[in-house]
């Protein structure tokens, strides 16, 4: 058997494994007992790692390839993938951006008016026949309320005109102004938490934003503030939001990540006020098989031309 040229990290949908596997002979390397000791006796002709947001690529798989040229992620973050390894010997690294722009948006306001509005606290409250002895608290309403996003993005922008159909305010903060946005910059993201009835988490993860909401920035959304995030677990201070909604520091929040998933904070799972999701923003048929679709288009055009499409690298 020729030793194989493509080698996939860990497991995608099983039509994508069976497309990879016979189709372009990849390799699974999650069904290897030692993936390193596979990859340093059986992968040296390998030139292509296919791989995910999940699974990423670690600098020492990196090492263990000495013919990788490529790493093709399915998936828009790439927090995972060694880069600074891949930087050093030239290999290109794609991923799958724009396509998943619409789910992760509308997951990012559905969690945002679950939070508000109350809407499977409701359903629990319903389903445990508590409806008919009253008591169902208040909730919060959306429209007209201001939005504050972290990361104006793909994402964040498609974000920004959902909420301009609830006709809020909004503003947001990059670490630069996005040339053209019509919505205000906030260069102080402690200045936009206080400002900002609902703040939407939508930017990358990474070494760069880790803990960028802070106990400061939960505080200064406040007991009436309704934090969302659609990013990464890491970028938000997770025992500091937990300890915020256990004291009523904070008012409320969506959350489709965690630092460590698929391990939840127990105290969550307990709080009425949270609503809580298992990381499935991109998670819908169409976007799904547009991901899978463009991470085989990269894939082609990479072995046609050694180019991929969506280059991050």
């Amino acid at each position: 058997m020729p030793a194989p040229q493509i080698v996939q990290v860990g497991p995608l949908a099983p039509q994508t494994n069976a497309i990879l596997q016979q189709q372009y002979g990849a390799a699974a390397l999650w069904q290897q007992a030692d993936a390193l000791a596979w990859a340093r006796g059986e992968g040296q002709q390998v030139r292509v790692v296919v791989t995910s947001a999940r699974h990423g690529c670690s600098a020492a798989l990196i090492d263990a390839l000495p013919r990788l040229e490529a790493i093709v992620s399915f998936g828009v973050g790439y927090d995972a993938i060694a880069l600074d390894a891949a930087r050093a010997r030239g290999i290109q690294v794609s991923n799958t951006p724009d396509v998943l722009n619409d789910c992760v948006a509308d997951l990012a306001f559905g969690l945002l008016l679950d939070a508000a509005r109350g809407i499977a606290h409701g359903d629990r409250f319903v389903r445990a026949g508590r409806w008919p002895q009253g008591g169902f608290p208040l909730t919060t309403r959306v429209s007209g309320k201001k939005l504050g996003i972290v990361g104006l993005g793909r994402i964040g922008e498609i974000v920004a005109r959902r909420a301009q159909g609830f006709d809020m305010e909004i503003a947001y903060h990059n670490r630069r102004p996005r040339q053209g946005a019509p919505w205000r910059f906030e260069a102080d993201l402690k200045a936009l938490a206080a400002w900002a009835d609902f703040l939407v988490v939508a930017t990358v993860g990474g070494p760069s934003t880790a803990g960028l909401v802070s106990r400061d920035i939960l505080d200064a959304l406040g007991p009436r503030g309704i934090l969302v995030n659609v990013s990464r677990g890491s970028v938000v201070d997770e025992a500091a939001l937990v300890a915020a909604l256990a004291e009523g520091r904070l008012g409320g929040a969506g959350l489709d990540v965690f630092q460590d998933e698929p391990n939840v904070p127990p105290a969550l799972l307990a709080m009425d006020h949270v609503v809580l999701a298992p990381h499935v923003a991109s998670g819908t048929h169409e976007t799904r098989a547009a991901m899978t679709a463009l991470t085989l288009q990269n894939l082609d055009a990479f072995l046609a031309g050694g180019k991929v499409l969506t280059p991050v690298l």
